[in-house]
């Protein structure tokens, strides 16, 4: 019994080579593309350009919001010390000077709402009241600015995966069509339909990561920057109060 079982034991890898010898399915790009069904390809090709969107807006959101927080760190010292000494014009200079500081261009929107009620006399509620309102509409305005492209890589990192698992049940499908066409259940007949089933599920799964992981980053950078936000409309708010006390 022992030496029988040993002896087939021996076949295993014999067994192994043979299968694998049989599917003679091989790995490289080309022969996969190669295997695929037209039906396959479509999925790979919508996944592909779904992977170049996803690379452009992640690309795009990473060099404006690196340079949103470089001018921002560099407008708050400056906008700050030209308000505390009641230069108005010079803080608005200051502003203009920052077009890409998500900072710089809701407090803009405040000061020259303020100063356009002109600078003599006293300042009334109303003018306070309005220059709040535009700095709300402007943070809207630059909140909309920081979450663009943001919902297509949230679609792309839902939408992805599933569109894998409908390249990967086309596949199977293929890989069932082909046991019934050659009427013989070896690898052989299946192994195109595998391979596309497999490669569809790879890809849509490599799309999906990086896409959803960016999102929920670039997600909470833009919380973060709505914090800011709201805090600098606030303190501007205060002063314009200060200034109406004097």
């Amino acid at each position: 019994m022992i030496l029988a079982h040993l002896a087939n034991m021996a076949h295993v890898p014999t067994s192994l080579a043979l299968f694998f010898q049989e599917a003679q399915v091989g790995f490289s790009p080309l022969q996969l593309w190669g295997n695929m069904g037209n039906l396959a390809r479509v999925v790979v090709i919508i996944l592909f350009i779904m992977s170049i969107w996803s690379l452009a807006v992640i690309i795009d959101r990473a060099l404006y919001f690196s340079a949103a927080r470089k001018q921002s760190r560099e407008f708050a010292p400056k906008v700050a010390g030209a308000l505390k000494d009641g230069r108005l014009d010079e803080a608005i200079k200051v502003a203009d000077r920052s077009k890409k500081s998500h900072l710089a261009e809701v407090v803009t929107a405040g000061l020259q709402e303020f100063r356009s009620f002109g600078s003599g006399g006293a300042i009334t509620e109303e003018q306070i009241e309005s220059s709040k309102r535009a700095l709300e509409r402007s943070e809207a305005i630059v909140h909309a600015k920081l979450k663009r492209g943001l919902g297509g890589l949230a679609t792309i990192g839902s939408t992805a995966p599933f569109i894998g698992l409908f390249g990967t049940v086309v596949g199977i499908l293929n890989a069932f069509q082909q046991i019934a066409t050659q009427k013989t259940s070896g690898i052989g007949a299946v192994a195109g339909g595998i391979s596309e089933a497999l490669v569809t599920t790879a890809f849509g799964l490599l799309v999906a990561i990086p896409a959803v992981m960016t999102f929920n980053y670039f997600t909470g950078k833009v919380e973060a920057f709505d914090v800011e936000m709201d805090n600098s409309s606030s303190e501007l708010v205060d002063y314009f109060i200060k200034q109406s006390h004097r």
